[in-house]
């Protein structure tokens, strides 16, 4: 009833009226309402095409609903639609994005049972994924297997296999000599060919071999592209050498190749790892000159280069120019600017700037989570030496409310300085939740402690009071 409800529809559905509906929905689910309601009123009417089922398992794809898009390939077979292998692969692909290479695997197989018969896309679709997903071995095996098949080497397929060899350093030779061999196959190598060796000679510092590709990648007609001069940038400044790099970038643009993102990130990274930032600061503004926008990672590498130096100032005009592009900021970004203001014992600002972090939602997952408890430590052992304990005791509180981890640095930093200053009732609460979260205290602690009640007048009286009392229970005693 809500799918009649919903869509008023026409007296003659076409298959272009369902395609463009479900494209307008970016619920999945009322997606998957229109796509049923299309034939629920017209039974005898409108029936989905493979135009329709491929586009409504696409959809479900993206959401990761893959169980259900497998469905929909079950359905298609019992309405005996022609199911074709783009289906299969889209699904593969969606499997290949959330990891699940065993998955990749199992649909290709099931290919064959909805009288789908795989062509080399299909089996070159499934190797490159493989390979994305570093599942060498696997993806060799299936290499093989492919070619056992009887099918011929093409020059995509011969890319992934020199790709996937690329990736370690003990399989780099064989990469080379395949590349040498193509010629024997009847495949030219292109441009991704020769890009994918100079990434894999960088990757292991072999910058001289990188660079006679490059030369001979030219001399022989392949025009390098602005990803092949990347790559070589890219890898000549993670070598250290930035004259090369900047010779590179000034041989493109004389070849009317512009540079993009890429290319300039990584000559600001390279320029910052060598200590020169104030030139990577110019590159940026060439970049905004030349109407390339900056990313996330850009920013970052800017950013860390600038507080490694202690320009704190640019630092920060760097953060706020990304934030007005509406770039968000992560935690690993945050920490950058917390660490450089700590750096400066400038612990009031940090924590400002973690208070922001916290604000703008950033909360702590698997892959930040460290990071987040040694942000927040650090802050509040700073803040202790600057004096600003209430501030400290705050943040010390949220971090409990988070269930973020205290260092035993931290608790004792904590327990030391409220017990210096008398404020026994905090110092006393804290070691409690210390020994509640398994955190032994040890001896400068417990010193610290005991130090600031004696320093009370009535328990001092009252222990030389006992003391007294002892002494005196031991004399009759001895008497």
């Amino acid at each position: 009833m809500a799918s009649k409800a919903i869509i008023k529809w026409p007296k003659q559905i076409t298959t272009s009226l369902v395609e463009k509906l479900i494209r307008a929905e970016k619920d999945i689910q009322k997606a998957l309402l229109v796509f049923d309601a299309a034939t629920a009123e017209y039974s005898n009417g409108f029936r989905h095409d493979h135009s329709t089922f491929g586009l409504m398992s696409s959809r479900l794809v993206s959401a990761n609903q893959f169980r259900a898009a497998e469905d929909l390939v079950d359905r298609m077979k019992v309405e005996k639609c022609n199911i074709t292998e783009d289906i299969f692969l889209s699904i593969c692909r969606g499997y290949g994005r959330v990891h699940k290479p065993l998955e990749v695997i199992r649909i290709f197989q099931k290919m064959k049972e909805y009288e789908c018969e795989p062509t080399q896309k299909s089996y070159i679709t499934v190797f490159a994924i493989l390979v994305g997903e570093n599942q060498l071995k696997m993806a060799l095996r299936f290499y093989r297997y492919m070619r056992g098949k009887g099918l011929p080497p093409s020059v995509t397929s011969l890319n992934v296999l020199i790709k996937a060899l690329c990736k370690n350093n003990r399989t780099l030779d064989a990469a080379f000599q395949i590349f040498r061999e193509m010629h024997k196959h009847g495949c030219i190598p292109d441009s991704y060919t020769y890009g994918t060796l100079i990434n894999g000679f960088c990757r292991f510092g072999k910058i001289s071999e990188a660079k006679e590709l490059f030369s001979e990648m030219d001399a022989k007609g392949c025009t390098p592209t602005v990803v092949t001069y990347s790559l070589l940038i890219h890898g000549l400044c993670q070598s250290n050498d930035l004259d090369g790099a900047m010779k590179l970038l000034e041989e493109m643009k004389s070849k009317s190749i512009k540079p993009n993102v890429i290319t300039y990130t990584s000559l600001i990274d390279g320029l910052c790892k060598s200590g020169c930032c104030l030139g990577a600061l110019e590159l940026l503004e060439i970049m905004a000159s030349e109407r390339h926008k900056p990313n996330v990672i850009t920013y970052s590498t800017l950013i860390h280069g600038l507080c490694k130096e202690g320009r704190l100032r640019e630092a920060l005009e760097i953060f706020d120019r990304m934030k007005l592009q509406g770039l968000k900021p992560d935690a690993g970004l945050y920490w950058k600017i917390i660490s450089g203001f700590c750096n400066v014992q400038k612990f009031q600002e940090a924590a400002n700037f973690l208070d922001e972090m916290v604000l703008e939602g950033i909360s702590p997952n698997r892959l930040t989570w460290s990071l987040h408890i040694r942000i927040h430590n650090t802050v509040i052992q700073g803040l202790l030496t600057e004096s600003d304990p209430n501030r400290a005791f705050q943040l010390y509180l949220s971090m409990r409310t988070r269930r973020l981890s205290v260092e035993a640095k931290t608790y004792n930093y904590l327990i030391t300085y409220f017990s210096k200053k008398g404020d026994l009732h905090k110092a006393a609460r804290i070691t409690d939740e210390m020994v509640f979260d398994g955190c032994i205290p040890d001896e400068e602690i417990w010193t610290a402690l005991v130090s600031g009640f004696w320093d009370r007048r009535k328990v001092r009286e009252a222990a030389e009071f006992v003391h007294v009392e002892l002494m005196g229970k031991s004399v009759e005693a001895g008497m």
